[in-house]
């Protein structure tokens, strides 16, 4: 196993919510103060997420993305908050967000500036992280935009870790280092788990089946290579932003992507608008197993076991000798279909040797009882939906 960034967090997969997929860049709050990146949005979300059960179904993080910081660095050379959209600096924000039991994060970038054009950290690596700590932030997303060569863009990522571990305060440390060497060169994973509790694979999630279905054909296809890697302190984020709740999913789409961010041991930061989510939505988001197959202390992550025409089967090895399973439907026609498999292709042959229990999760909970090794299953999924089972 590889050596894990030596800060003791991310034992589990990070939890929480972002503002970046649904609220973007938004800076006119005159024009639309319910859109805009501003301090009020990120307190009216703590609200939700404490009073309304998120904080409790563990969504502890919540996260400013980009678009946060004034245009320039003050006088001490010193990132700043946008004073008309965060009157009360960083530091009040992270203040009212410990008083309702969370965590705040935040973010900046590797290279001089951040993807929306905003001052990046690129030599100011250890001020910026004594900014952050001194401000009381719990995580930082670290982009990995305009930095001038592959070599800078590595030193930066490994700086800001040390930088990070150098404030003594517990800061979760999330990288983009992977996506941003991939179109040059195969990423080190052993040597990006020694700097971050997470990283980014792979493009921005979107609010569509076209975006969610790229990210797991593209997780099966390199899964030799990351699978092995992830564990209690580093994890692949295959975009941790779930989307669950907002405009281009289907209901069953919706619960696809809960199930394979399980199944992938994936950081879940939700992106959508807690004030306005529907109950389904939320009841999804808030599904107590789902959430511990995705916090499963055994730290493993799951994997593509048989690709056919029309079916994909996942699974994932939890504690106790249990897997979680899942059995996806990528046909985006017709009805519902059967998909059969013998139970020994599970595990090894060794999950239901010499028998098992199988319980449904997603779509609905329902126990379907005891099954021995050589038995089949078959499952009825929906078009470009998901049935997750633990076994």
């Amino acid at each position: 196993a590889a050596l894990a960034l030596d800060n003791g967090l991310a034992r589990t997969p990070p939890m929480g919510w972002l503002h970046w997929e649904r609220f973007l860049c938004g800076t006119d709050c005159a024009a639309e103060p319910r859109r805009c990146v501003s301090e009020q949005l990120f307190v009216e979300m703590a609200d939700r997420m404490a009073a309304e059960g998120w904080r409790d179904a563990g969504y502890e993080f919540i996260c400013i993305d980009d678009c946060w910081m004034a245009p320039t660095r003050d006088k001490q050379g010193r990132l700043q908050a946008d004073p008309k959209r965060f009157p009360g600096g960083i530091r009040k924000l992270a203040d009212y967000v410990h008083s309702k039991g969370l965590k705040l994060g935040i973010y900046s970038d590797v290279g001089n500036k951040t993807c929306a054009g905003f001052p990046g950290s690129y030599n100011h690596y250890e001020l910026d992280a004594q900014t952050f700590a001194s401000w009381g932030v719990d995580l930082l997303k670290f982009d990995g935009c305009n930095s001038d060569s592959l070599e800078l863009l590595a030193e930066g990522y490994r700086r800001m870790s040390l930088a990070l571990n150098k404030t003594g305060r517990s800061i979760v440390y999330s990288c983009e280092w992977p996506f941003y060497l991939r179109p040059v060169q195969q990423p080190n994973y052993t040597e990006i788990k020694q700097y971050c509790n997470h990283w980014r694979n792979f493009y921005d999630v979107y609010d569509s089946w076209s975006s969610i279905k790229s990210i797991l054909d593209w997780t099966a296809l390199h899964q030799d290579t990351i699978v092995k890697i992830a564990g209690p302190g580093g994890w692949n984020d295959p975009d941790m932003a779930l989307v669950i709740g907002n405009f281009g999913l289907s209901w069953d789409q919706s619960v696809t992507q809960m199930a394979m961010w399980a199944i992938m041991a994936a950081p879940l930061f939700m992106s959508n608008d807690l004030r306005h989510i529907s109950p389904e939505a939320k009841c999804l988001l808030q599904n107590k197993e789902v959430i511990a197959i995705n916090q499963d202390p055994l730290g493993k992550q799951g994997y593509q076991l048989v690709k056919d025409k029309n079916f994909q089967l996942w699974e994932r090895p939890l504690s106790g000798r249990a897997y979680a399973v899942a059995v996806l439907n990528h046909q985006e026609i017709g009805g519902p279909q059967n998909f059969t498999f013998s139970l020994t292709l599970l595990g090894n042959g060794l999950a239901c040797n010499p028998a098992c229990s199988i319980r449904q999760v997603l779509p609905a909970s329902r126990d379907w009882g005891v099954y021995s090794w050589i038995s089949s299953l078959s499952v009825e999924v929906n078009p470009t939906g998901t049935v997750l089972l633990k076994v």
